[in-house]
């Protein structure tokens, strides 16, 4: 593990606000490298109880199937408890959450 970089990747993730996402790319592309995007799910994996994984979603806004314990369900509810909007489809509606740095 990268410990610097994981570090990065969290400090950026905390700038995320309640009621808003990010994409794993949008994070990457904040660190200057938009191929890092995997990196970035894996810091998610492994984040502080601080870093508020949940505001993380894939390009589409889909969700991760790596909350516990219900996977995308978790996801959804965290989101849902925040506000986030969500499309017909079950994805987060980016164009009105999306957080960029």
């Amino acid at each position: 593990m990268n410990t610097g970089l994981f570090e990065a990747i969290w400090d950026l993730v905390r700038r995320v606000p309640m009621g808003s996402v990010t994409t794993y790319g949008d994070v990457a592309r904040a660190l200057g490298n938009p191929r890092l995007s995997r990196t970035v799910g894996f810091a998610m994996h492994d984040a502080p109880e601080d870093v508020p994984c949940q505001r993380v979603v894939n390009r589409f806004g889909g969700l991760s199937d790596a909350f516990s314990p219900l996977g995308k369900d978790s996801h959804r509810l965290l989101l849902e408890l925040e506000g986030v909007p969500f499309c017909m489809d079950g994805t987060v509606d980016l164009d009105r959450c999306r957080f960029t740095f």
